[in-house]
């Protein structure tokens, strides 16, 4: 059965996610505002579970039509086979997205979805499914338009963006407001960045908890995303004849792991980030593939003759010199964050940052995310080209700063 699979991304990344769903299925793709479409079956869902690393969710589509309140919501998921998807020993959780809707309330649209599938398999099976909203075997997610609604069952279930790695429980660090996996995997596929020998090597001197770079690890090894995951589908009753080809796909996925064909670095000024970052890389199995160092980036020496920085760059004890004062007295006041205050201690830092690149970075290429549009300024440098991102509800622009020796005004 081919559906028209829906795949939402973050605001900026459409075009990006298009070409990265047509490689991983071979099928034509459509970008639109907040995601993709493409023609799929069963098998391209488990693949783009598994493969895709800038897809939030992978989304069957169930029914669509007009409503006007939520009485026609609840008709409108009536019409929907559930016992073909779940059993009544299941659990199911509803979430409601809304766009210039006349519903007054959401959740209340979200109760009417629940009683519909409740309703239908009391009919159809004498007993009703039970409500989980953290680990639901079913997860439907609404879309509510002026006049047109969506249901969709969510073939994923966690968002992709968890990778597996970064579980507490296995050994993983989040780290204070960690960059989600899949920015980090957009910001590396704007900038054309494969782990291929002729993209050179990869430094984030920031790394925090290591997301760029492991990210930057598991593409240069041929790691596929969600190999280290689970997904919802593997517990809906439309999969469970595909869980033959599902094992196949993942044991495909193992054996295509390499080694490296580029050097990756990576390297914060806290030690206590350092550290995070390695076990986060260790348990992502890409430990040995990145070189961790300590170091302060306003210092740190190119690890290679040419290569590529990116990087999202902090502020508060992660930009400061190892052992400063100030530092550990901003941390004991708010505690480190990944982002940019527009504070002046940041403005001096990116100034500085700037120039050491000139002097130290000369055949590199700097990509920096960050929501300060006047980042450029900023830095004195003119950046060749800007990519409009969103990290959650902030915008931000990806700038590429191309490091020529003597073509940029020396940072006063």
């Amino acid at each position: 059965m081919t559906v028209s699979l829906f795949l939402p991304c973050a605001g900026g990344v459409e075009p990006l996610l298009a070409e990265e769903a047509a490689r991983i299925t071979g099928r034509p793709t459509e970008a639109t505002r907040g995601g993709v479409w493409v023609d799929g079956d069963a098998a391209a869902a488990m693949a783009l579970n598994l493969e895709s690393r800038l897809a939030q969710r992978v989304l069957w589509p169930l029914i669509d039509g007009p409503y006007r309140d939520e009485h026609e919501l609840y008709e409108l998921a009536r019409r929907v086979r559930w016992g073909d998807w779940i059993t009544p020993r299941q659990t199911l959780r509803v979430d409601v997205a809304a766009q210039r809707s006349p519903l007054k309330s959401l959740n209340f649209a979200a109760l009417h979805v629940k009683d519909a599938v409740c309703d239908s398999l009391r009919e159809s099976a004498g007993e009703r499914p039970s409500v989980d909203t953290r680990h639901p075997d079913l997860s439907l997610q609404l879309y509510v338009g002026p006049e047109h609604a969506t249901l969709y069952a969510d073939t994923s279930g966690e968002a992709l963006f968890k990778r597996g790695w970064r579980d507490e429980r296995a050994g993983g660090v989040k780290g204070e407001a960690p960059l989600k996996e899949t920015l980090a995997a957009a910001m590396l596929a704007a900038a054309g960045w494969q782990g291929r020998e002729e993209d050179g090597a990869l430094l984030d001197p920031c790394c925090g908890a290591g997301t760029i770079a492991i990210e930057a690890a598991q593409i240069a090894c041929g790691i596929a995303p969600g190999i280290k995951r689970r997904f919802a589908f593997e517990r809906l009753l439309p999969f469970r004849d595909q869980l033959g080809a599902w094992r196949e796909l993942q044991q495909a996925a193992r054996e295509r792991v390499h080694a490296p064909a580029v050097e990756l670095f990576a390297g914060d000024v806290s030690f206590r980030m350092t550290d995070f970052a390695a076990r986060n890389a260790a348990n992502a199995g890409v430990g040995p593939a990145i070189a961790f160092k300590t170091a302060d980036a306003l210092q740190r020496p190119a690890p290679a003759e040419r290569g590529t920085l990116m990087l999202n760059p902090p502020y508060g004890e992660r930009i400061a010199p190892k052992g400063s004062g100030a530092a550990r007295a901003e941390a004991s006041a708010g505690g480190a964050r990944e982002g940019f205050d527009g504070g002046g201690s940041s403005a001096e830092f990116f100034g500085a940052l700037a120039g050491h690149w000139k002097r130290r970075y000369a055949g590199w290429t700097a990509w920096v995310l960050s929501p300060e549009m006047k980042l450029p300024s900023l830095m004195r440098l003119k950046e060749s080209r800007r990519v409009p991102m969103w990290n959650g509800p902030i915008e931000c622009r990806l700038f590429r700063f191309d490091m020529v020796a003597g073509s940029n005004k020396e940072a006063e």
